[in-house]
C-alpha cells in the first residue's frame, strides 16, 4: 500500500519557518551535509548534541520505517542510502570567526600554547607523542581523538572516512569557487597587495539574510564595533564577508592569486558539500534553476548565521544557474544549546565536559548518546548528572528485551511501540513520544521472546545506544563517579572487593569497605544495575 502524505517524515526548516515535509530530489539517495568540528581542541558534549541528532536523522531517513516525499510530493517508503558529510575544519581559522573578519587568535596558534603548556606541565595524555609546533601534527592529534569519541558514540560518518573531509584537502577547491565568485561579479579584492582581502558582496544575493532574519539594513546599522575600522573602510558594505585574507605570517597559508594566505571560515563548507555531493551530478559546477544543489544541511543553532547565512549566499552565486535559481540546500535543520545543570557550559564554572571526560568517569556511551538525543532538537537540552542515571537506568531496561531469547510471536505491544515509534519520528523527530514508546513497551513485557527482540533492535537502529560497546572494565561497569573525581585504581580495587563481598552475601565486609572509602574521603551509594555512585564527602 502506497503511504500517505501525512505519514512521512516532517521537519522544521529553518529557511522557511515552518514544519512541512522532507523533500528529497531522489528520495532512495539523500544527499546530507553537517558542519563538523573544528579540530584544536576536544570537541565537547555540546558540540556532540548536534552531531548526534544529525546521526539521528540520518538513520532515520535510512531506516525501512521512514517514508519521504519527492520534489513533485509523492511518497516513498525506505530503506534508502544516506550521502552524509560531515567536514573536519582543520585550517587555522581565528578565535572570533563570528566575526565578519576573522579576529581574535588563529586557532591552530591557541592549539600549540595549550599543548606546550601541557607539556610543560606533564599533564599531556600518557602516551602521547606530538610535535606541537606543527599545526597539521596538532590537526591530526585532535582530529584522532574526535573520530575515536565519535564512532564510541555511534556516528555512522565517523566510519566513512571519504565522507569527512578536511579543509586542508580542499583549499584548491575554495581558490577555484572564490575565482568563479569574482569572475560573476558577487566578488572583489579590495587592499594593496601584501594585504590583501577579497570579500563577497552579499548586494550580489538578494535573499541574503532570508535564513537568519537578518537585512542589510539591520547588518549595516549594527555594524558599529562589530568589525575593525581598517577592514570596514575596505568594504563595500559592512556585512560582506570575508573569502581569503592575504597573510604571508598566518600559521598556516596556501598560495592563491591574491597571495599568500588563508581561506575565510564560511567558503570551505560550500567547496566542501559540493565536491564531495553535488560534483558527480553537477560535472560543471552548474546547478540549473529549480534544482537545490543537495538535500539537507544540519549545524548547532550557533552556525546559521553568519556561517550558514554566508553559505547559502555564495554557493547560490557560485553554483547556480541564476543566483536566485533555487536555495544551496532544500532543508535547513538546526540543533539547540545544551546546557548543564541550566547553565551555559563554561571552563570557569567548572560544568564543561568533553565526552573523553564522562567516559573516565566511567559514564557509559549508549547511556550519553541516549542523554544527549533524548530531548527534541528544538529545545535546549539540560545535561544533568539525573539525566544521566535515567538514561543509564533506560538502557538496562530495554536491554533486557535486546537479550531476550523465548519462543513464539511477538507481543502486541512490540508491533504497537513500533508503530507509535515510527509516528513519532516522523512528526519533526518527536523523540519524547518515540522514547515513551519504548518505556511503554518495556514495562508490558515480562516476559519478552526473541520477536520482541527483533523489534526492538529495529527501533534501535535508529535510536543507536544497544549497539555500541559494552564497557568490559570495572571503572565504567563499577562506578558512576561525580565530576572531578578519577577513578583511581585504589578506588577501584576496593569497589571491585566490596561488589565480590556483596554477591556472596558478607554485608559485613560491604559494610566494613564503605568506611574504609569514606575514610579515603568518598562516599558510596548502590544504584540501579550493580552499580555504585561515588562522590566526595
Amino acid at each position: 500500500m502506497t503511504p500517505s502524505p501525512s505519514s512521512c517524515l516532517h521537519l522544521y526548516n529553518t529557511l522557511t519557518k515552518r514544519v512541512e515535509p522532507f523533500r528529497a530530489t531522489d528520495p532512495a539517495r539523500v544527499t546530507f551535509y553537517t558542519c563538523g568540528p573544528t579540530v584544536y581542541d576536544d570537541a565537547h558534549i555540546g558540540n556532540f548534541r548536534a552531531f548526534l541528532i544529525a546521526d539521528l536523522l540520518r538513520r532515520w531517513i535510512e531506516s525501512p520505517l521512514c517514508h519521504v516525499q519527492d520534489t513533485q510530493g509523492n511518497v516513498h517508503a525506505g530503506p534508502r542510502s544516506v550521502r552524509h558529510a560531515m567536514n573536519i575544519t582543520d585550517v587555522g581559522h581565528m578565535t572570533d570567526d563570528s566575526a565578519a573578519d576573522g579576529g581574535g587568535q588563529d586557532k591552530m596558534d591557541a592549539a600549540r600554547s595549550r599543548l606546550l603548556e601541557a607539556k610543560k606541565a606533564g599533564t599531556l595524555p600518557a602516551g602521547t607523542e606530538i610535535d606541537a609546533g606543527d599545526p597539521m601534527a596538532i590537526a591530526r592529534f585532535y582530529s584522532d581523538r574526535f573520530l575515536e569519541d565519535a564512532r564510541r558514540l555511534g556516528l555512522r560518518v565517523a566510519h566513512e572516512p571519504d565522507m569527512m573531509p578536511r579543509a586542508t584537502a580542499y583549499v584548491p577547491a575554495m581558490i577555484a569557487l572564490i575565482e568563479r565568485l569574482i569572475a560573476r561579479g558577487c566578488a572583489y579584492v579590495s587592499g594593496p597587495a601584501g594585504g590583501r582581502a577579497v570579500y563577497f558582496s552579499v548586494h550580489a544575493f538578494e535573499s541574503y539574510g532570508r535564513l537568519s532574519g537578518n537585512t542589510l539594513e539591520a547588518l549595516r546599522a549594527g555594524a558599529g564595533g562589530r568589525v575593525d575600522d581598517t577592514n570596514q573602510q575596505a568594504k563595500r558594505h559592512p556585512a560582506d564577508f570575508l573569502l581569503w585574507k592575504e597573510d604571508a605570517a598566518h600559521l598556516m597559508k596556501w598560495s592563491s592569486p591574491w597571495g599568500q594566505g588563508y581561506p575565510g571560515w564560511h567558503v570551505e563548507c560550500s567547496a566542501m558539500a559540493f565536491e564531495v555531493l553535488a560534483r558527480a551530478e553537477y560535472p560543471d559546477a552548474c546547478v540549473p534553476d529549480g534544482h537545490a544543489l543537495i538535500d539537507l544541511h544540519t549545524g548547532g543553532e550557533d552556525n546559521i548565521f553568519p556561517h550558514h547565512e554566508c553559505e547559502i549566499a555564495q554557493s547560490c552565486c557560485a553554483f547556480n544557474e541564476t543566483p536566485a535559481g533555487a536555495p544551496f540546500a532544500r532543508h535547513w535543520l538546526h540543533t539547540r544549546f545544551l546546557l548543564v545543570d541550566g547553565q551555559k557550559m563554561s571552563k570557569s564554572k567548572g560544568n564543561f565536559f568533553t565526552a573523553r571526560d564522562l567516559f573516565a568517569r566511567g559514564v557509559e556511551p549508549a547511556a550519553l548518546r541516549l542523554a544527549l538525543v533524548r530531548t527534541h532538537y528544538r529545545t535546549n537540552a539540560d545535561f544533568t548528572e539525573q539525566l544521566l542515571k535515567d538514561s543509564q537506568r533506560m538502557v538496562e531496561r530495554w536491554r533486557r528485551i535486546e537479550t531476550a531469547h523465548g519462543a513464539g510471536a511477538a507481543h502486541p505491544a512490540s508491533t504497537q511501540a513500533l508503530a507509535a515509534f515510527s509516528q513519532a519520528m516522523h512528526d519533526d523527530l518527536n523523540i519524547a513520544a518515540a522514547i515513551a514508546a519504548i518505556n511503554t513497551m518495556a514495562g508490558e513485557l515480562t516476559e519478552p521472546t526473541r520477536a520482541d527482540a527483533d523489534i526492538l533492535r529495529q527501533i534501535d537502529g535508529v535510536l543507536g545506544v544497544l549497539s555500541l560497546e559494552r564497557p568490559a572494565s570495572a571503572d565504567t561497569t563499577i562506578g558512576i563517579f561525580a565530576p572531578g573525581i578519577v577513578p583511581e585504581p585504589a578506588i577501584m580495587k576496593k569497589l571491585e572487593q566490596r561488589r565480590a563481598a556483596r554477591a556472596s552475601k558478607d554485608f559485613a565486609a560491604s559494610d566494613a569497605i564503605r568506611d574504609e572509602l569514606a575514610a579515603m574521603g568518598y562516599a558510596i551509594k548502590d544504584v540501579a544495575g550493580g552499580r555504585v555512585e561515588v562522590t566526595r564527602l
